[in-house]
């Protein structure tokens, strides 16, 4: 089968439904506090759930380097099937944990196995996509983080319904069996018959390169600080979307939050699910008469998110704040679909996990710093004042981007 033509979009079809089972494990946890305090007591103080929130977040971050180095020198697909099912596993266990400390450390060991999925499923459709079709394939998989963050916010109507043990039990057996599905039918892709000649016998390979040869490769490319930063910065208004924009909707609209989240998430998901495939599809097309493409289809979105952040922060009516959100989505799903394209430009495909661990590590740690920021901004009333002023942090990375990255290739050997 992976001689197909084919073959390729089932790849990235297989992993759309990890990326949903991904982002949607991690995030139903978050609407489900009601529900949960009555029988762990330890939930029913807020910062006992923060607490909860913000170990996977820091464990996710530190772990993301570690994993894309050994994503970049072991099976990518047996990294994504076991990362798939330790999550689920995960997932179905926390239906069992009866106080805070059982949840606590469940938390932490789905940091570490989430933490292995990004790079790995990335890498491998980057290997499998080339050319004409990388950053529509990379857009059309991102989307299935939108989903899944989407759906995940279900978690709290289920529990609801059912029960939150039987929440976490049904989800994680989901995973766990698409698992099996995914062993028999994902699969790396085989080198040609040249690279084969041309490599050493990866034994011997393994032996002779150091575990931190990828890294010291990687961070002596200077071309990869810039990228570093331009995908850092995004990050801020990334993350505060994720995490306040209900708020925002809520203070700017006078509405309730039962009325804001739905708003928000839904105004953000579905603009950003249009706009990963506008920015794949432009990319796609651009870079095949200009080698810069992806850089002019990635600038063109984040430039749509600078009016955009700052008409949600000082907007107050719903044309204009709604119509700011799905301007905000639309420009972040054209960055965030070329991310790995324009990566692949500049760092080689033997160390592109390595590099994509190395840049998921700091967009979490810049969200997790703007998460913290802004809420002291919200303490103060000032929080759409911070949303603007992370608009004019934005330019700078633009800027940046823009005057430095020149690359010579679509697809670094």
């Amino acid at each position: 089968m992976k001689n197909k033509k084919f073959y390729p979009w089932l790849v990235v079809a297989l992993l759309w439904v990890v990326a949903l089972l991904n982002y949607m494990d991690r995030q139903m946890l978050s609407t489900m506090q009601d529900a949960m305090k009555l029988d762990i007591v330890e939930l029913q103080k807020a910062e006992a759930f923060g607490a909860l929130m913000a170990v996977f977040l820091w464990i996710y971050g530190f772990v993301s380097p570690f994993a894309g180095v050994v994503a970049d020198r072991v099976s990518r697909k047996k990294l994504v099937v076991g990362s798939l099912f330790v999550w689920s596993a995960v997932t179905y266990l926390m239906g069992y944990a009866s106080d805070f400390t059982q949840l606590y450390w469940l938390r932490a060991l789905m940091g570490v196995s989430e933490a292995l999925y990004i790079p790995s499923a990335l890498s491998l459709i980057a290997d499998w996509h080339e050319g004409k079709s990388r950053s529509l394939a990379i857009g059309i998989h991102m989307t299935g983080l939108y989903v899944g963050q989407a759906v995940g916010g279900f978690g709290a109507t289920i529990a609801a319904t059912f029960s939150w043990h039987s929440t976490f039990y049904w989800f994680g057996i989901i995973g766990i069996a698409y698992s099996v599905v995914l062993a028999l039918l994902l699969h790396d892709k085989p080198k040609t018959a040249a690279a084969v000649a041309a490599s050493p016998n990866p034994a011997t390979l393994m032996k002779k390169e150091s575990l931190w040869r990828g890294l010291s490769v990687v961070l002596s490319t200077w071309a990869f600080w810039v990228i570093l930063i331009y995908f850092a910065v995004p990050s801020l208004p990334g993350w505060a979307t994720k995490n306040w924009l209900p708020t925002l909707f809520a203070d700017s609209l006078g509405l309730d939050m039962a009325q804001a989240g739905p708003m928000s998430t839904i105004t953000i998901a579905a603009s950003s699910f249009v706009g990963v495939l506008l920015g794949g599809v432009l990319s796609d097309k651009w870079v095949l008469r200009n080698i810069r493409g992806r850089i002019y289809t990635s600038a063109i979105g984040l430039g749509m998110t600078i009016p955009a952040l700052v008409l949600l922060g000082f907007g107050h009516s719903v044309v204009a704040v709604v119509g700011a959100g799905m301007l905000f989505g639309i420009g972040f799903g054209m960055f965030d679909a070329n991310n790995m394209p324009i990566l692949c430009q500049i760092i080689s495909a033997k160390y592109r996990a390595t590099a994509y661990g190395i840049m998921n590590m700091v967009g979490v740690f810049a969200g997790a710093a703007v998460t913290h920021l802004l809420g002291k901004w919200t303490d103060g009333g000032n929080l759409g004042m911070g949303f603007a002023v992370l608009g004019g942090i934005v330019i700078v990375a633009l800027v940046l981007q823009l005057a430095c990255l020149r690359p010579t290739s679509d697809n670094v050997e």
